[in-house]
């Protein structure tokens, strides 16, 4: 059997691309040939082949498998619908996958990616697992009957998903493109959950999640005191963070985490609950939270002379402003520059304030054009970088070919921040610093 994903770069296409490949199927994808993505490596060194321009790969037996980005009058759908193959977008593909597999669903408006790899890391190296998270990452083990689930809200494509465990990171107002209001979000998420058929996992410190209102048992997790998975003895430290772990008021373990803020620590509860119910010893769990590297693009970290250059994927204000926290709390001592690409107009028009209390958590804020893919700029007048731009304490317009801007900064903490393509100006930024500091480049 042949698949053939359109818009196979997206991380979660890629990602289901490479799922596909280890399962044993025949994969490959069309994509735009304008520009390297970072998902692209991965593909390429599975040998899974990316077309640009018309080809014979798409013929009347193969399956496809489009991204949401793509739209029906695309050449390669237009031509998928001629030929009258089986066609699925992607969620509806991993609809058909959550019901070959005992699923986890990680869902949540933030730390849903990390949760997912965090998990994946413990679970395949106790017992092995499938699992395929929105970095780009996507694995399976034939001998698993475990699928691990990154389950994104928008447009309720979660509810394709038939999964065992649901887990809900936060619940905050998002992609409003769709959704009306947050009592909109809420009642998708309260779906969501319902559909667990053993249990929900929910932070309990999010002040949303407590007004879902649930047939299946659920267990609250968080540093609250009312939650049943709760963190105790809590040390923020710059090397990591160390806590207790009690689950229904009974100790299970002691954990320490390298990463950083407070929003790890809750994704690491989550993980730590699935663990205890499933009935994984804390001393593995603990022991494999401490090989845990991230997930990818999140605080990435490169060194170069006394800077530091941490690449990022947050795009929303909440995760712009933990973001920037974590890297006070891992460096103190120096200065925080934050560059910042939103991802859509309606996200800049809707947060426009919660985005310029975040960036001016840093010292100095860069902000670039605002990257779309499926607004169109004439839909909404008056908002751009300057929108932002126009707010901030000490803020300033940056764009691909401005890398010398941010050469003033030494011993300094330099943060990219994005959904989207932000990597092409820190590569930039980065062949001039080392050009500054007469580095060879690599």
């Amino acid at each position: 059997m042949k698949y053939y994903l359109i818009g196979i770069k997206g991380a979660g296409m890629s990602a289901l691309a490479l799922l596909l490949d280890d399962l044993g199927y025949e994969v490959v994808g069309y994509d735009d040939a304008s520009e390297h993505r970072f998902t692209e490596d991965k593909l390429v060194e599975r040998n899974i082949k990316i077309y640009s321009e018309p080809n014979d790969a798409l013929d009347k037996d193969t399956i496809v498998v489009f991204s949401s980005a793509i739209r029906d009058t695309h050449p390669e759908m237009v031509k998928a619908k001629e030929l009258d193959v089986r066609i699925y977008e992607y969620h509806e593909m991993l609809g058909r996958l959550t019901k070959k597999f005992n699923t986890i669903c990680v869902a949540g408006c933030h730390g849903k990616t990390t949760t997912t790899a965090m998990l994946s890391h413990i679970i395949d190296a106790i017992d092995g697992c499938n699992y395929l998270i929105g970095d780009g990452v996507g694995h399976a083990n034939k001998e698993s009957d475990r699928f691990i689930l990154e389950s994104c809200e928008y447009r309720r494509h979660f509810l394709e998903y038939e999964p065992e465990y649901v887990i809900i990171t936060n619940i905050e107002l998002d992609h409003m493109d769709y959704f009306k209001d947050i009592d909109d979000v809420i009642s998708a998420y309260q779906e969501f959950a319902n559909k667990a058929s053993k249990m929900a996992i929910i932070c309990g410190d999010n002040p949303y999640t407590h007004t879902l209102e649930l047939n299946k048992p659920v267990y609250y997790y968080g540093i609250e005191e009312d939650n049943d998975i709760q963190a105790r003895n809590v040390e923020y430290r710059n090397d990591g963070t160390s806590f207790d772990v009690f689950i229904e008021d009974e100790y299970y373990g002691h954990f320490d985490l390298p990463l950083f803020g407070k929003h790890m620590l809750l994704n690491a509860l989550a993980a730590i609950g699935v663990c205890h119910y499933e009935r994984y010893e804390a001393k593995d769990v603990s022991r494999l939270l401490k090989t845990f590297k991230g997930a990818e693009r999140r605080f990435k970290e490169t060194f170069i002379g006394d800077n530091v250059i941490i690449d990022d994927y947050a795009h929303h204000p909440t995760e712009v402003a933990v973001t920037i926290k974590s890297a006070r709390q891992k460096y103190p001592d120096k200065k925080i520059i934050a560059v910042f690409k939103a991802h859509t107009f309606s996200r800049v028009r809707d947060f426009k304030d919660e985005f310029i209390r975040a960036l001016n958590l840093a010292d100095k804020a860069y902000v670039m054009d605002i990257n779309y893919d499926r607004e169109l700029p004439e839909e909404y007048p008056g908002i751009d970088a300057y929108t932002i731009i126009n707010g901030l304490d000490n803020g300033e317009y940056i764009e691909q070919g401005m890398a010398d801007k941010l050469l003033e900064y030494d011993n300094a903490v330099i943060l990219f921040m994005s959904s989207k393509e932000i990597y092409l100006l820190e590569d930039e930024y980065e062949k001039a610093l080392r050009n500054k500091l007469g580095i060879e480049d690599k």
